[in-house]
């Protein structure tokens, strides 16, 4: 995930010192130390922010001078999967139904790739969402945003029951009007409320009695509600929102989901505003970012 600049200037920074002990190595790759490099093309890359395809894989590793002097070794043991065999995935048989995936499903199946990865990870999810534990085990991880958002609604919608939507109070902070050149009336309600940023939730919530949902904010670390928590939706009030925890060392735990008034950190922007919504989102998938913690 790291900018091919970060290794170039690593490459010139040792030979630049390197220099000083054998004026011999001063133009081999990192001045003739050893380097490694871990990871997989496969999963993700380095994260341009707006950035097209074509920006992403400039900037990974594989574009810069260096590749040239790389030599790739692939492991053949996924150690993960043998930790889950013991039981950190849930069963004995998990380890082998992540490997079972076809690689190119996605690619070369003629029928929608989405409803089929969706029917994989998520079997017979009409009859077990209720089932303790059954969203514990699964989830669908995908690089942007917009296709987790595209999975999240497709499910939602299998979902039976009914759904309650929860708007969001969007104003701009107060900081903004000292400006003598601002002007408010650019940034009325309706241009508020359509921002979508990430890790905000959106002013659009909609939700039912079941579904999986993660916490976007810090609420109570003890207790095990941070950033990234994954719980599912017990009862929706007009207030709060009653769910139980399904990640984390505190499983089963019920707890209460209020509003929060947030800000976004994001520098996309040119000015802050405030949201007051609930940190909720919908997380039969996730980004793989959101994954790592």
């Amino acid at each position: 995930m790291v900018h091919k600049h970060a290794f170039e200037a690593l490459d010139r920074t040792l030979q630049d010192i390197l220099r000083f002990v054998d004026p011999t190595n001063s133009n081999i790759p990192f001045g003739g130390k050893v380097v490694v490099f871990g990871g997989d093309f496969r999963q993700i890359l380095h994260v341009v922010p707006g950035g097209s395809r074509q920006n992403i894989v400039n900037a990974s590793l594989s574009s810069s001078y260096l590749w040239q002097q790389c030599k790739v070794h692939k492991l053949t043991k996924n150690m993960r999967l043998t930790v889950g065999r013991e039981g950190n995935l849930g069963g004995p048989n998990d380890g082998e139904a992540i490997v079972d995936i076809p690689e190119d499903i996605l690619i070369n199946d003629p029928c929608d790739p989405i409803r089929l990865l969706i029917s994989f990870v998520y079997p017979s999810i009409l009859e077990n969402f209720n089932i303790p534990g059954y969203f514990q085990k699964r989830a669908i991880l995908a690089p942007k945003n917009e296709v987790v958002q595209e999975i999240n609604d497709r499910l939602l919608k299998l979902i039976l029951g009914e759904q309650k939507e929860y708007l969001s109070s969007d104003s701009l902070c107060q900081s903004e009007f000292v400006h003598d050149q601002f002007d408010a009336n650019l940034y009325l309600s309706d241009v508020l409320n359509g921002l979508k940023l990430s890790g905000m939730p959106n002013h659009n919530l909609i939700l039912k009695v079941g579904v999986p949902v993660m916490l976007l904010r810090n609420i109570d670390q003890k207790n095990g509600l941070c950033n990234g928590t994954r719980l599912q939706v017990i009862s929706l009030g007009k207030r709060v929102i009653e769910a139980v925890i399904i990640s984390g060392s505190n499983i089963g735990n019920r707890t209460f989901i209020p509003r929060m008034s947030l800000t976004p950190t994001e520098n996309k922007i040119p000015f802050k505003f405030q949201r007051r919504q609930f940190p909720l989102a919908i997380c039969f998938a996730m980004t793989i970012n959101k994954s790592q913690g």
